[in-house]
């Protein structure tokens, strides 16, 4: 058995909640007024003590006020839904719903009420708390579940503090929680309770549709930790990051929305990427820590808006979620220092499984390693393994399998999910294929898995594939991932077999109302980007079982093919 170390020297680690680790026992190693979070639109700014204060208050309302309100009560170990995009509440509703020792479950703000509603079903949450602009979202979701309206407004709570909202009555606020009092110390989780679940993302592990995975308590503070030892700060002033990628992605929730504030840096709140507003965000507020994904490196290194404001400020972009090509990294890197901004772009791996940081690049070689998503974090243990029983030779690609404080829990209520993805000695296999360097330096070169990353959102093909099948007229369908060069990004890509035939023109326009059903059916990233192809018959094992790989064959030769009709043009 070949087991690979962490180069650095172990963290000493906690057992505590994240909430009392980041508001007591480590709280005071920054100024108290100093900022926490700013929204980047308006300027609006909570303080760290603010931010303490407003979750102690809101945890309060949770545990006592909501019922008192009409509102279905919740305990110590119930399940609340955060449905919102990034905001300034944000923060405020997660570190609340953990100091009042609930578990969060974090739903993608651009989910399709049937989405929601698998999660909500799922994850057993008791109450949802709803950005305005989603309360339409949720109520639809109800109505799928046959809840009606008088119940369903027992279980929202309308996050409307620090936003404009809509007239609401008969709907209990998170206005009307907050300012009535404050617990006067949160729920403890220490010991053997650090084990409990806090976090319950959706990811689709290495198959099927997505499952919740059970995050907890200490699997938090020990990846905040670990990170911290490697996250680059040093001879930079007054540091500030720009949170704009979505706190709902265990990425957003760990390492903006809780590692920042651990490292007493400042973040600006973005709800959406936008470019010139990304730019424009960096000048106004002195940027200096921007986290990104590689489809926003590759509009960085186009766009013009880098050269319309002063970038100067910004001394890092950590960039993970999906491989960032090392071609990409050095583009992006040359136009930067050519309007004078001296920037380290560098990139980690991780997964929703492991809190998700698992490896990162320290910054300063991130050119002379560009392409590797760099060294294991302390604490963890790696193995790099060959179809499941032999370790990889020195330099030879394998499974990548992980073993630390980090792995989480369990699939929720999957236990069979949870076995075959964790072995008996702890180690969670990955589904990522990678090479590790005589220096200890990881690479992901390839993947197992059969889930598809567009933009690093996860997409699971068995979920598109329920979908596809509902239609009246497909009578089977597979999925696969296609990778763009355009777009640094995989593309979701459907074949299906028609319940009909079809003649050539008909078949293009059925292909069109197929890409229009699908609209409200499924999330913009869910997208079939990578178009639909219908075919005679879906390739499949004497179980069932859908090939992908020939699916993948059959699409690798329709890119040759048109490779070759445009040599020949």
């Amino acid at each position: 058995m070949k087991i690979y170390p962490s180069s650095y020297p172990p963290v000493p680690l906690v057992r505590d909640s994240p909430f009392t680790y980041l508001f007591r026992t480590r709280f005071n190693e920054y100024s108290p007024s100093s900022p926490a979070y700013i929204d980047a639109a308006s300027g609006f700014t909570i303080t760290r003590a603010q931010t303490r204060e407003l979750s102690l208050s809101f945890a309060y309302g949770l545990r006592h006020t909501l019922a008192k309100m009409g509102g279905v009560p919740v305990t110590r170990g119930d399940v609340v839904m955060l449905f919102s995009p990034n905001s300034i509440a944000w923060p405020v509703v997660l570190f609340g719903g953990w100091a009042a020792g609930l578990r969060m479950t974090l739903a993608n703000s651009s989910y399709t009420p049937r989405e929601v509603a698998y999660q909500w079903q799922d994850s057993k949450a008791k109450v949802v708390v709803v950005h305005p602009n989603l309360l339409a979202t949720v109520l639809d979701m109800f109505k799928l579940l046959d809840i009606d309206l008088t119940e369903a407004q027992r279980r929202i709570i309308v996050a409307d503090w620090g936003v404009i909202p809509p007239g609401l009555q008969g709907y209990v606020c998170m206005s009307d929680l907050l300012g009535k009092n404050m617990l006067p110390e949160e729920e403890k989780f220490s010991g053997e309770l650090a084990q409990d679940t806090a976090l319950l993302c959706y990811s689709s592990g290495t198959t099927g549709k997505p499952k919740g995975v059970e995050t907890t308590h200490q699997n938090i503070t020990s990846v905040i930790d670990i990170t911290a030892k490697v996250w680059p700060q040093d001879e930079i002033t007054a540091p500030r990051t720009l949170g704009v990628l979505p706190y709902y992605h265990v990425y957003g929730v760990i390492i903006l929305v809780s590692l920042q504030f651990f490292l007493g840096i400042p973040m600006v709140i973005m709800t959406q990427f936008d470019p010139v507003a990304f730019c424009r965000a960096i000048e106004q507020y002195k940027i200096t820590h921007a986290c990104v994904v590689p489809p926003i490196c590759l509009i960085m290194s186009r766009h013009p808006a880098v050269e319309q404001f002063d970038m100067r400020s910004l001394r890092q972009m950590f960039s993970a979620a999906a491989p960032l090509s090392k071609s990409l990294l050095e583009t992006l890197d040359s136009r930067l220092r050519k309007i004078g901004a001296d920037v380290c772009i560098f990139q980690g791996y991780g997964l929703t499984e492991t809190s998700p940081t698992a490896i990162v690049l320290p910054s300063k070689e991130y050119l002379v390693k560009a392409g590797s998503v760099g060294l294991l974090l302390p604490n963890m243990e790696a193995r790099i393994m060959v179809d499941d029983v032999k370790d990889a030779n020195e330099g030879e690609p394998g499974e990548l399998w992980l073993r630390g404080p980090t792995i989480f829990k369990g699939y929720l209520d999957r236990p069979d999910a949870t076995k075959s993805s964790i072995t008996e000695q702890g180690w969670f296999k990955t589904g990522d294929i990678v090479t590790r360097d005589p220096d200890g330096y990881y690479a992901v070169v390839d993947r197992l898995k059969e889930l598809i990353k567009y933009k690093g959102f996860q997409v699971a093909p068995a979920e598109l594939e329920s979908v596809l099948i509902q239609h009246p007229d497909i009578a089977d369908a597979g999925v696969i991932g296609v990778y763009s060069e355009a777009e640094v990004t995989e593309l979701p890509r459907a074949y299906i077999v028609t319940a009909r035939q079809l003649g050539l023109k008909e078949s293009q326009q059925f292909i069109q109302d197929v890409h229009e059903w699908l609209k409200d059916k499924i999330s913009r990233h869910k997208h079939l980007r990578g178009g639909i192809a219908i075919v005679d018959a879906i390739p499949k094992s004497a179980a069932g079982k859908i090939l992908r790989r020939q699916l993948r064959d059959i699409a690798q030769a329709e890119l040759d093919a048109t490779v070759q009709a445009r040599a020949k043009l």
